[in-house]
């Protein structure tokens, strides 16, 4: 993803972070993301519909399953966490989740990247230890 010295919308930035970790870790792993649509913009009576069936100020952008993790996407600059978000990421973090807050895709390919490296093996404990308690 070429910068140009532009600042990308977070729409954007999302966008190719997915496109970068499905081809990663869909293709190769498995492994799922899928977004949360929890923002944006619509009219009152579909955010009134959508507030009503669960959606929720300040849940995280995107959702890794299989890995407990969390990631809450900002622009590179002038992206900062609402109350909402801070207070979503701490009850999360309390339920025992991951929650990654990244400024960009870069920042959240170099995150998740990371997380992965030094998690992969706990990850497939915690799996196995779940699959034989429901089993």
């Amino acid at each position: 993803m070429e910068r140009h010295n532009t600042i990308l919308s977070e729409h954007v930035e999302q966008r190719e972070f997915v496109k970068y970790f499905r081809q990663k870790y869909l293709l190769n792993h498995g492994v799922k993301i899928f977004a949360i649509p929890n923002g944006g913009k619509r009219s009152k009576k579909v955010a009134m519909e959508m507030k009503l069936e669960g959606v929720d100020k300040g849940v995280p952008d995107l959702c890794v399953p299989e890995w407990f993790l969390y990631i809450e996407m900002k622009r590179v600059k002038k992206g900062y966490l609402s109350k909402e978000q801070k207070a979503y990421k701490e009850y999360l973090e309390n339920c025992g989740y991951t929650v990654l807050v990244c400024k960009g895709c870069e920042d959240a390919i170099k995150k998740v990247d990371f997380f992965y490296k030094n998690n992969a093996e706990s990850i497939k404990k915690v799996k196995n230890m779940l699959k034989e308690l429901i089993c």
